[in-house]
């Protein structure tokens, strides 16, 4: 049975309120009565209840963070990121991954109001709004990571995907690419804004996309093999494919190699995010690099002081993403794009 501070009380033989008051560090006690109380709780392993603690008015110094699928690389490597700034500033993680389910959604929700956190980052686009306005109604401080929301008023940290969309259309355009191919991320509001960048770059050029000519793919291996196979069975293959995420890209790049086309020679291929997959691929990838460490460090700065200042105003902060050349895309012919 876990130890209560009933027990603790009583082995340091002291009143309860005095532990409490040890475990809120208030109130007048001596110097020998913390430190015996502090011992007893060591010798007990005693954890005081963090919902009791947010019950009376207090941090609980918990952070949720809700993600649409933990396995995809990029939410992986930010989640690393994310803990990391958020430990140096003394607060602890709760990551749910919702799988683009709506019950889950919900579920986790529910759960972090329960857990009683002090801060919720939302990077998963909201499937069912009255879950999150639950959030709003208690007054939580929530930022909007990698999503912007109109329906959902609060603090926002992203990247500039029209802009990142337009770096890839312009750099495929320069290489004298015209057929090409887009692979857009399901369930990510962010891949119409991509998209959106892309055309008006290739635009520029007179260069159009029609429907036939734009994929969609959860950013799941299983899902990406089966539209990457879809793609390359087509009777008229691409010479280029821009995939709104590397773990797509890398996917497409593998199951191009299985049919014996190669990379880039018969099929340049860019990527988006710059995750550890992009270093890994063969060949290496070129893909959209966002400020991952950037935006983290901004995600948790600005969480932090929702936290403490939750009557300040809303902030978006959005970040230039870069186009980082690796070897995936080959140049047909050289233009010169004023």
């Amino acid at each position: 049975m876990k130890p209560t501070i009933y027990d603790v009380a009583k082995e340091a033989g002291v009143s309860i309120a005095t532990v409490s008051k040890v475990i809120n560090n208030n109130g007048r006690i001596g110097e020998s009565t913390i430190k015996r109380v502090l011992a007893v709780m060591d010798s007990l392993d005693y954890q005081p209840s963090g919902v009791a603690a947010a019950l009376a008015g207090k941090k609980t110094f918990t952070i949720g963070v809700l993600v649409p699928d933990i396995s995809n690389s990029f939410f992986s490597e930010m989640a690393k990121l994310l803990e990391n700034n958020a430990r140096e500033a003394g607060y602890a993680l709760i990551i749910c991954s919702t799988y683009y389910q709506i019950d889950r959604e919900q579920m986790y929700l529910d759960l972090l109001i329960k857990k009683e956190v002090d801060g919720i980052i939302i990077a998963t686009d909201p499937l069912n709004i009255e879950a999150f306005n639950k959030v709003k109604v208690r007054q939580i401080p929530v930022v909007l990571f990698t999503i912007d929301e109109m329906s959902f008023s609060t603090h926002v940290v992203t990247t500039d995907d029209f802009r990142g969309g337009y770096l890839a259309g312009r750099y495929l355009m320069e290489n004298g690419h015209r057929k090409i191919t887009v692979i857009l991320e399901e369930g990510r509001k962010n891949s119409i804004t991509r998209l959106k960048g892309f055309k008006e770059a290739i635009g520029e050029q007179n260069v159009t996309l029609s429907e036939n000519q734009l994929y969609t793919s959860k950013s799941s291996i299983l899902e990406a093999r089966e539209i990457a196979r879809s793609l390359l069975a087509s009777e008229e293959i691409p010479t280029a494919v821009f995939c709104f995420t590397d773990l797509i890209a890398m996917v497409l790049i593998k199951e191009a190699r299985i049919l014996g086309i190669s990379v880039p020679e018969e099929l340049s291929v860019v990527g988006y995010d710059n995750t550890l997959l992009a270093e890994l691929c063969d060949p290496e990838l070129t893909t959209v690099a966002q400020p991952i460490k950037e935006l983290a460090k901004h995600t948790i700065d600005q969480i932090v002081h929702s936290i403490s200042y939750p009557e300040g105003e809303w902030k978006r902060i959005v970040l230039m993403p870069e186009l980082k050349e690796g070897k995936s895309v080959k140049i047909i012919k050289e233009v010169k794009i004023d």
